[in-house]
């Protein structure tokens, strides 16, 4: 009789409330619910200028998105400060930085926000800006877009 609970609560997560951020509905935790499996060794992460490069990409991408006309209004009532810490968590993760990913899946995260194809291209123009902002090299930009486009079917419904 226990096993069955133990088994329930190793699978259901309830997400820990970080500094500033609004409280969030149970999800199941799990690295796999970043949408792409981490780069091997650190030459990617090394690119990318570890933490603090990742950090200021983030920054950079999450603030031209919410000035973008295009996609501004998509961010709107969002809770911003969750947004970027588990945007920063994702690309540490899959850029082979070590951290886990706390967010949910890809699909569960964009599911109501009817992102459109134009949206997606929108975002990953601002991505190549705050890459090429922290000078990131065309080679690693590439390397890890590659990565990103696999996660356009899971967020783009129409």
């Amino acid at each position: 009789m226990l096993l069955p609970l133990i088994a329930v609560l190793a699978v259901t997560d309830t997400p820990a409330v970080h500094p500033g951020e609004l409280p969030t509905t149970a999800y199941v935790q799990d690295d796999r619910n970043a949408g792409a499996t981490p780069f091997g060794g650190q030459r990617l992460w090394a690119a990318f200028h570890g933490q603090a490069g990742v950090d200021r990409i983030v920054d950079t991408l999450v603030d031209r998105n919410l000035r973008d006309p295009r996609i501004g209004d998509i961010f709107k009532g969002q809770d911003m400060v969750r947004v970027r810490r588990t945007l920063k968590e994702q690309f540490c993760y899959i850029l082979g930085g070590g951290c886990s990913y706390t967010g949910r899946t890809m699909k569960d995260a964009h599911k109501d926000l009817g992102l459109q194809q134009a949206d997606f291209n929108a975002l990953v123009e601002n991505l190549q800006a705050a890459m090429r902002a922290e000078r990131v090299s065309f080679a690693a930009q590439n390397a890890f877009l590659s990565k990103l486009a696999t996660m356009e079917r899971a967020v783009v419904v129409r």
